[in-house]
């Protein structure tokens, strides 16, 4: 889990990037899987990873809220990020693991933790910005705002999400709030 891999990129494309931006900034990213598909996470928004282990489901809460996690002492809500994405929650196996991130609150005043199941972390990769192409308009199985970019490693596309948007608070309180609704109303 603790590996570092440069990602490749041709030297004609980094010479116009490092032409048009003065010089090729490169961002690294922590990499990971969902089923079959590659996504990441800017590696600045991460705390840290566990196993995952020790959840409390919560009642009430959206179907992508798989529950809490005591950490040091601190309540950290921990969403299934497939299924925040539409699909089938992720089953536990064993590489699954919790993400810890770090995102900033609705008010953008506080910075709040919150954990996200995936199926297995990768690596960390650094990935030059001129690397990354914008979110596209369709083709893509999740929200386009979700995305902030795809990335080319290897031969394959990672989806570069967007973390203030894909753990909103918002946006997953007012979910939140429907499905405590729905379990209150009568049958």
């Amino acid at each position: 889990m603790n590996q570092m891999v440069k990602a490749p990129g041709t030297a004609l494309a980094a010479a116009h990037a490092a032409q048009a931006a003065g010089a090729d900034e490169e961002k690294q990213y922590l990499t990971f899987t969902l089923g079959t598909e590659m996504f990441s996470l800017d590696i600045l928004c991460i705390k840290e990873i566990i196993w995952y282990a020790g959840l409390t489901e919560v009642p009430m809460m959206p179907a992508c809220i798989r529950g809490v996690i005591n950490l040091r002492g601190a309540v950290v809500p921990v969403m299934d990020l497939s299924a925040r994405f539409g699909r089938a929650s992720t089953p536990v196996g064993k590489s699954t693991c919790i993400v810890i991130t770090e995102v900033e609150t609705a008010d953008g005043a506080e910075r709040q933790n919150m954990g996200i199941v995936v199926d297995a972390v990768q690596a960390v990769l650094e990935i030059p910005s001129a690397e990354i192409e914008p979110a596209p308009s369709f083709g893509a199985k999740i929200r386009s705002d979700f995305i902030e970019g795809i990335a080319k490693v290897n031969g394959k596309f990672v989806i570069v999400l967007d973390v203030q948007r894909v753990l909103s608070a918002d946006e997953i309180g007012a979910m939140g709030h429907a499905a405590a609704l729905a379990e209150l109303a009568p049958a």
